[in-house]
């Protein structure tokens, strides 16, 4: 805006633009001439946008500079800043602001055996069937990613209550992370409730397995 400004006398507006446009820059004489009818200042569009911009970058910097896009968005209506998401991320690029992006990492938790021996299986995904507590429990392992490695959740649930009973952590695979999962469980059963009995009692687990592991 600043050269067609300058050089205009001396080859024109029209011309000017015309050789900008067949360098890749792209600008029309309408939009030189608005500009210089409100006398090259910054229109209220332009103003608007810079002070949401100024928002946005405080909003961000207060969230400790880790939101992207999408939770950046959210905090912003929650601060009672009307702007879009589309909106939001468009003022990110201009900023040069960014969310911070976890790495995924993943492990293998289960491998099934063919040739290995299972036990039959009884409950058949029917998550509805239990008519009181402790008739089914299910158990299942899980992993989560931290600074210092992965660690390992075994949990247990009671399907009726959708209550989670046991949940040890532990840095490795082995069989005693399932197992204290059962035993935290009849712990906490055995506390809560004295004339509780594993009799009647199914204990239900997938079908995979990892070296050392002795699921029943």
């Amino acid at each position: 805006m600043a050269y067609i400004r300058e050089y205009q006398h001396r080859f024109g507006v029209e011309p000017i633009c015309d050789a900008l446009r067949e360098q890749g820059i792209t600008i029309a004489p309408s939009t030189f001439y608005a500009h210089q009818a409100r006398g090259f200042g910054p229109s209220d569009h332009d103003l608007t946008d810079a002070y949401l911009a100024n928002s946005i970058y405080d909003l961000w910097a207060a969230n400790r500079r880790l939101y992207g896009r999408r939770k950046l968005w959210k905090a912003a209506l929650r601060a009672g800043i009307e702007a879009g998401r589309d909106q939001v991320e468009r003022l990110m690029k201009l900023l040069g602001i960014t969310g911070i992006r976890r790495g995924k990492r993943t492990t293998v938790t289960t491998r099934q055996d063919p040739q290995g021996l299972r036990h039959p299986d009884h409950v058949q995904r029917r998550w509805n069937w239990p008519t009181r507590p402790d008739q089914w429990w299910v158990a299942d392992f899980t992993y989560v990613w931290t600074p210092q490695g992965f660690c390992y959740v075994s949990f247990i649930t009671d399907v009726f209550s959708r209550r989670i009973l046991g949940w040890p952590v532990m840095r490795t695979k082995t069989s005693l992370l399932v197992q204290s999962a059962l035993e935290q469980s009849l712990f906490i059963r055995r506390r809560t409730n004295s004339e509780f009995t594993t009799q009647g009692l199914l204990h239900h687990s997938d079908a995979g397995s990892q070296p050392g592991f002795n699921w029943s």
